[in-house]
């Protein structure tokens, strides 16, 4: 088979199409012939050298993609050869096989083509873990996602608002914006005009949000503890704004707010199972009943990975940027 190798650390020119073995599925694992992938920011820092894969996983990058199982491995029951689905990876997606853990399997939702369920299982799977089954977001509360138009923040959108949350936003254009609020955001805040801050306060008559979903990072810390309101809840995925930065106890303290941090890739494959299991329970009828969609901002051939991250690193993207096999 192909698929997208780095045989060193670079730019996007650093990502090769070339012929490597194919993948055989271990106990547990069924091989998928991938129809797509999606791309996301930790494949840019796996290209860039500093994100390996965990032990064990495909060295290839690829957090998620969607095709037809091909094969069976030992112990597989539930799924069958030629079933359509959408997994969450550890790595391997820019493939054009993988084989993948059976817990980390879902089905194609109803609605939506194959080669789009590959924008699905990382972020869905990211979502529904920090907003959810972390921070508890309710129903009435107010939701603040960061980097609103990515494909996280499109889907904590459309999540937040089905369970009848109020969304806030942070996008750095206004078009971007025009997007969030097409998905149901309803403050919009313009980070490159405009303090999030105030804003948010302004908007929730001081109150601020009681979750907030976060991408930035140490940037972004001590102004998401501002942000909070009390009892709030600041969920942190990423590090775009630096991975040091300064926590004022005091006011946490105040807030009696808490803050987590998690990452998805590394985790055991009992707790990704469980959030896959949980995801599929609550998400997957939303989308089966078209309530909830994945945001797809261009497809492009796998073989030409390069100029995906191109568009991801220049971030004038909305949604997600898929990987087709050619």
């Amino acid at each position: 088979m192909h698929a997208i190798t780095i045989p060193e650390p670079g730019g996007p020119e650093a990502l090769v199409w070339d012929e490597v073995p194919d993948p055989v599925p271990g106990e547990g694992e069924v091989l998928v012939e991938v129809v797509a992938g999606a791309v996301n920011r930790a494949d840019i820092l796996q290209r860039q050298g500093f994100y390996n894969p965990p032990p064990g996983a495909s060295p290839y990058p690829g957090l998620e993609c969607s095709g037809r199982i091909a094969q069976l491995g030992p112990g597989v029951s539930g799924w069958a050869v030629g079933d359509e689905v959408c997994a969450l990876l550890s790595g391997g997606g820019y493939a054009e096989k993988v084989a993948v853990p059976v817990g980390q399997l879902l089905p194609v939702p109803k609605g939506v083509s194959l080669t789009q369920a590959a924008a699905l299982p990382e972020v869905v799977c990211t979502v529904w873990s920090n907003v959810f089954m972390v921070a508890h977001l309710r129903p009435g509360e107010t939701l603040l996602v960061h980097g609103g138009s990515s494909g996280i923040g499109t889907m904590a959108i459309q999540l937040a608002k089905a369970v009848g949350a109020k969304v806030a936003v942070t996008a750095g254009s206004k078009e971007k914006l025009d997007r969030c609020a097409e998905l149901g955001a309803d403050i919009l805040v313009n980070y490159r005009e405009q303090d999030f801050v105030a804003e948010l306060k302004k908007a929730t008559d001081g109150a601020g949000a009681d979750v907030i979903l976060d991408n930035m990072g140490a940037k972004y810390l001590d102004r998401n503890v501002q942000a909070l309101a009390v009892s709030g809840r600041l969920a942190i995925i990423g590090m775009q704004g630096g991975v040091k930065g300064e926590l004022n106890i005091g006011a946490l303290l105040a807030k009696r707010g808490a803050i987590s941090a998690t990452s998805l890739r590394a985790r055991p494959l009992g707790e990704k199972a469980a959030i896959v299991a949980a995801v599929r329970e609550h998400v997957w009828p939303l989308l089966d009943a078209g309530h909830v969609r994945p945001v797809v901002d261009r497809e492009v051939p796998m073989n030409d990975a390069a100029e995906a991250h191109r568009v991801l690193e220049e971030s004038g993207h909305v949604g997600k940027v898929l990987l087709v096999t050619p």
